[in-house]
C-alpha cells in the first residue's frame, strides 16, 4: 500500500511538473497580471513562477519577443506598474524593497478594482524586465550551497552497479556469495544472520560480521580449506562477493528541514542522508556537519570544500546507528557588486575577506580591485569599512556583514583622441611616442588633403574639471613656425575639413529622368553631366523645355530685392544642349526640371463585359471619347442585353479619395466625434457611376453619354425579370417583376409592412447603380432587376432642448455631406 501511495504521489508531481514546463507565453503573462491584481509583489510572483517551472531564460526570451513587437509599432503604453521593482534603491534593505513592491502592487489592484485603466496600459516588456530582476534579486539573497540538498535533480543515490568496495564492512542482512572453482566447484549463497554468521554445509557457522570484503575473503579461504583440500594446495580458487546489500538506519539531527531516522542503503554516504532529510534549514550550517559513530566523532564535513575544491574526504560511508548532527551557522555574509557569483555565503569565524572573495568566484573583469566596502551591524548602528587589497587576507568577516565590490571608473587614465580630417581618427594611448599634438597627428598617419589647417580646436579639461577650448594653428605647428604643444589626459583634438566649414553643396534634378535625385556638386558640372548621372531622359521628356532655377546670392547686399530666383531654359538633342545660354555651367544648389512633353500620351484602356458583341479591353483614342463610341466599336449590345441595367465602375483617383476623406472628417467633427481611423475612412478603390445607357445610345454626345477615362469598366447585364424586396417587410424576398404595379403590390408579396416600417421613405436601387424615391402610387418606378428598400422608423422619445439642438445639427451635417458628395461625383 505504501509503495502504491508513493507511486501515485510521484505521478502527481510529474504531471504538475510537466504542466508547469508546458506554460505558454500567454499563460505566463496572464498569470503575472492576475497575481498583480491580487496585490502580490514582483518577488512573490517570481518565486511562484519558479515553482511552476518557469526559468529566467524563458522570461528573457519572452521579454525579447515583446521588445520586437514594440519596435514594430505594436507596443502598449507604460504605467505605474513598471515602478514596482524600479522604485527600489540600491542601498535599501531587501525586506524594505519587498514591502515597497507589495504596496505598489496593492495600490494597482485597488485602482483596477475601482475601474481605473492603469492595468490596461501595462507594458509587457517592462513587466517581464521586473520579473527577471526579481528572480536575480532572489538569487543574490540565496545562501550559497544551501539548495544543493533540496534540488530534486540531484539525488546523491549510491551507485549499486559497481564492484563492492574492498573496505566495505559486512553486517547482518548482507547477502554473501562464495564461489569455489577448480578441483572443487560449488557456490554458497547465504545472508548474514543478526548474530553475524552464515551457515556453510559440511562446515557450520562462519562469522563474517564487521569484516571488510578483503578480510572476509581471506578468512573464508582459510576456514573452508578445511573441507575443500584444493583451496589449500592451490588446485581450487575461492572468491567472496556481495549480492543484495543490507539496509542501515541512521539519524539526522539538528538544523535540517526534516530531522529523524532514515533507512538507507549500506553504501550510502553523508550527502545521501542530508538529501533525504531535505537539506539544511534556514539556520543550519554547511561548514561543520558532524558524524558520530558509537558516541565518537568520526568526521566533520565542510560542504564548501566539496563545492569549491571537489574534496569528498569527509563524506564517509555510513554505518548502522550513525548520527549526523547539523548545528547552526556561525556567520552569513552577503556579497554584491562586481563579483562572479553575488550571493550570501556562510563563513567560519576565522575566515577573511580573501576567502569570501574566493567563494564568490573572484572579481569580474570590470571590478575595482583596489578596495572593497564592507557594512557591519555593530549592535547599535551600522559601520562601514574600506578594506584595501593589502588587507584582504587579514580582515576577518562577521555575521551580518555585507560586502560590495564597485566597478571601475568610466574614464581613461591615458587617453587622448583626434577627430576630423586625419587618416586614422580615434583614441590613442598617451605616453611613449605620443606626448605632443604633432606626435598625435603623426600617429593618426597625418592630415588629409581636405584639412582646414588654419584653425584646429583642442578640448581640454582643467584641474577643476571645467572644459576649455584652445585654438591650434596646425599649419604653423607642422611647418615649425609655431611651437609644439604637450598633451594632457583626455585631450580631444579636432581638425576640421574644408567641407565642415561650409554648407554641403548639391544640385538636384526632377521631372522626366530615370532617377530623380540630389547629387554632390562638382566644379564645371554641366547640364549634360547631371542628366547622365540621373540615368538619362525618359521617353516622355520634352527636349525643347528643360529649366534650371538658381538661388539669388549676394553676401554683400545692403538692400532687399524682389527677385527670388533666376531661371534658364534649354533645348536638348541626343542629351546635349543645342539651344540656350552658351557654355552654361551649373552652380551649387541649382535645380534642374525636365518637363514632360505635351505631345506624349500613354495608352488609356477601359473594359467592357456582359451582353456585348465583342467584349474585352479597348483603348481610348480621344480624351473626350464617350460610352456610345466604345459600344459602337464593340459591335453593339446583344439581343439579350438589358440596357437599362448597364452600370459603370470607375477607379477612384487620389484627388477624389482625398476630397472624400476630407468631407467625411468634416462631417464627423460636426457630429462631435473625432475618433475616425484610417480603416473607418477606407472607401475602397472603385465606385459606381449612375448611368442611363438607353438614353446615351439614343442621343450620342448628350449629357447622359458619359465621357470615359482610364480604368473604367462597363458591365451590360442580361435581362432579369425579378425584383428584390428588403428592409422593414414581414418576409424579405425576391419575386418576379409585376408590370405597371404600385409599390404596395410588391410589399404585399413580401407579407406586408413590418412593425415601425417607414412607408414614406421607401426607395429603389436600380441595376445601373442609380437610386430613386418610391411613392406609394407610382407605377413606373419599379423596374426589372431592381431592389426595393423599406427603412425602419427611428425610435421615438421625449426630446429636450439639447436633443433638438443635436438633431438639428446632425441634419445640417447630413445635408452638408450630401452636398459635398454630389459636388465630388456629380461632375
Amino acid at each position: 500500500m505504501r509503495k502504491l501511495l508513493i507511486l501515485l504521489f510521484s505521478l502527481f508531481a510529474f504531471i504538475q511538473f510537466a504542466a508547469a514546463q508546458s506554460m505558454s507565453e500567454e499563460q505566463i503573462m496572464q498569470y503575472v497580471m492576475e497575481q498583480q491584481m491580487t496585490g502580490k509583489s514582483q518577488q512573490e510572483i517570481a518565486a511562484d513562477l519558479v515553482k511552476k517551472g518557469v526559468s529566467i531564460s524563458q522570461l528573457q526570451a519572452l521579454k525579447s519577443k515583446y521588445e520586437k513587437q514594440q519596435q514594430s509599432g505594436s507596443s502598449l503604453s507604460s504605467s505605474s506598474l513598471n515602478n514596482v521593482i524600479r522604485s527600489r534603491d540600491a542601498g535599501d534593505d531587501p525586506q524594505e524593497r519587498m514591502k515597497k513592491g507589495s504596496a505598489s502592487a496593492n495600490s494597482l489592484g485597488v485602482q483596477y478594482a475601482m475601474g481605473g485603466e492603469d492595468m490596461l496600459g501595462v507594458d509587457e516588456g517592462d513587466v517581464l524586465e521586473d520579473m527577471i530582476q526579481s528572480l536575480q534579486i532572489d538569487k543574490i539573497n540565496e545562501v550559497f550551497g544551501r539548495s544543493m540538498f533540496n534540488n530534486r535533480k540531484l539525488t546523491f543515490e549510491p551507485n549499486l552497479n559497481i564492484a563492492t568496495p574492498e573496505n566495505y564492512r559486512l553486517g547482518p542482512g548482507d547477502e554473501v556469495l562464495i564461489d569455489i572453482w577448480g578441483a572443487s566447484q560449488t557456490t554458497i549463497d547465504e545472508t548474514i544472520s543478526p548474530d553475524g554468521y552464515i551457515q556453510v554445509i559440511n562446515y557450520g557457522p562462519l562469522y563474517l560480521n564487521g569484516k571488510t570484503v578483503a578480510e572476509a575473503n581471506d578468512y573464508a579461504s582459510k576456514e573452508l580449506s578445511k573441507i575443500y583440500a584444493g583451496i589449500a594446495d592451490g588446485s581450487s580458487q575461492l572468491s567472496l562477493t556481495l549480492g543484495q546489500l543490507r539496509s542501515i538506519q541512521i539519524n539526522v539531527m539538528g538544523e535540517v528541514r526534516i530531522p529523524g531516522s532514515y533507512t538507507l542503503s549500506s553504501l550510502a554516504s553523508v550527502f545521501h542522508a542530508l538529501y533525504m532529510a531535505g537539506g539544511v534549514n534556514d539556520i543550519g550550517t554547511l561548514r561543520a556537519i558532524k558524524v558520530y559513530r558509537n558516541n565518537e566523532l568520526i568526521s566533520t564535513i565542510d560542504i564548501y570544500d566539496y563545492i569549491i575544491n571537489g574534496n569528498m574526504e569527509g563524506n564517509v560511508r555510513l554505518m548502522d546507528g550513525d548520527v549526523i548532527v547539523v548545528g547552526p551557522y556561525d556567520s552569513l555574509v552577503k556579497v554584491a557588486g562586481k563579483v562572479k557569483r553575488p550571493m550570501i555565503y556562510e563563513m567560519k569565524d576565522d575566515e577573511s575577506v580573501n576567502a569570501l572573495l574566493k567563494y564568490a568566484g573572484g572579481f569580474t573583469g570590470d571590478a575595482y580591485t583596489k578596495n572593497v566596502r564592507l557594512i557591519r551591524k555593530s549592535g547599535r548602528e551600522y559601520q562601514i569599512y574600506t578594506v584595501d587589497d593589502m588587507n584582504f587576507g587579514a580582515f576577518q568577516v562577521m555575521d551580518g556583514d555585507s560586502l560590495f565590490v564597485d566597478s571601475v571608473l568610466t574614464r581613461y587614465a591615458n587617453l587622448v583622441e583626434v577627430r576630423g580630417a586625419v587618416y586614422r581618427p580615434g583614441m590613442y594611448q598617451m605616453g611613449g611616442d605620443v606626448n605632443t599634438i604633432k606626435e598625435l597627428i603623426d600617429k593618426a598617419e597625418g592630415i588629409r588633403g581636405d584639412a582646414f589647417l588654419n584653425r584646429a580646436v583642442l578640448h581640454r579639461y582643467k584641474d577643476d574639471l571645467t572644459l576649455e577650448v584652445l585654438s591650434i594653428d596646425v599649419k604653423g605647428l607642422l611647418g615649425g613656425t609655431v611651437p609644439d604643444m604637450a598633451l594632457r589626459k583626455d585631450d580631444i583634438l579636432y581638425i576640421p575639413s574644408i567641407h565642415d566649414v561650409q554648407e554641403e553643396r548639391t544640385v538636384s534634378i526632377t521631372g522626366e529622368v530615370a532617377r530623380e535625385d540630389t547629387f554632390a556638386y562638382g566644379e564645371n558640372m554641366t547640364l549634360e553631366d547631371i542628366i547622365l548621372q540621373a540615368g538619362g531622359l525618359k521617353e516622355a521628356a520634352s527636349t525643347v523645355r528643360v529649366d534650371v532655377s538658381r538661388r539669388i546670392k549676394d553676401t554683400k547686399a545692403l538692400n532687399d530685392t524682389d527677385t527670388i530666383a533666376q531661371t534658364f531654359s534649354f533645348a536638348l538633342k541626343d542629351g546635349f544642349v543645342v539651344d540656350g545660354e552658351p557654355g552654361f555651367v551649373l552652380q551649387p544648389f541649382d535645380e534642374v526640371h525636365v518637363r514632360r512633353s505635351p505631345g506624349y500620351q500613354e495608352q488609356q484602356n477601359i473594359e467592357i463585359e456582359g451582353e456585348i458583341m465583342f467584349a474585352g479591353t479597348y483603348t481610348l483614342s480621344m480624351k473626350t471619347q464617350r460610352v456610345s463610341d466604345v459600344i459602337a466599336r464593340a459591335g453593339g449590345v446583344t439581343s439579350n442585353a438589358y440596357v437599362k441595367g448597364a452600370r459603370l465602375e470607375r477607379r477612384m483617383t487620389d484627388d477624389e479619395r482625398r476630397r472624400m476623406q476630407s468631407a467625411l472628417r468634416t462631417l464627423q467633427m460636426q457630429r462631435g466625434n473625432e475618433s475616425l481611423s484610417e480603416e473607418d475612412l477606407n472607401l475602397g478603390d472603385t465606385y459606381f457611376v449612375g448611368m442611363n445607357l438607353e438614353e446615351a445610345l439614343a442621343h450620342p454626345g448628350s449629357d447622359e453619354d458619359i465621357v470615359l477615362r482610364e480604368g473604367d469598366k462597363i458591365t451590360i447585364p442580361q435581362y432579369t425579370n425579378t425584383v428584390k424586396i428588403n428592409g422593414a417587410v414581414m418576409h424579405p424576398t425576391t419575386i418576379s417583376y409585376l408590370d405597371n404595379k404600385k409599390l404596395k403590390s410588391y410589399v404585399d408579396r413580401a407579407g406586408g409592412y413590418a412593425y415601425r416600417a417607414n412607408k414614406k421613405r421607401a426607395y429603389v436601387i436600380y441595376m445601373n447603380g442609380t437610386i430613386d424615391r418610391l411613392k406609394s402610387r407610382s407605377r413606373k418606378a419599379v423596374q426589372p432587376g431592381c431592389e426595393i428598400i423599406v427603412p425602419y422608423k427611428q425610435p421615438r422619445g421625449n426630446f429636450g432642448v439639447a436633443e433638438i439642438v443635436s438633431l438639428s445639427s446632425a441634419s445640417a451635417s447630413l445635408a452638408t455631406m450630401a452636398a459635398t458628395l454630389v459636388g465630388l461625383f456629380g461632375k
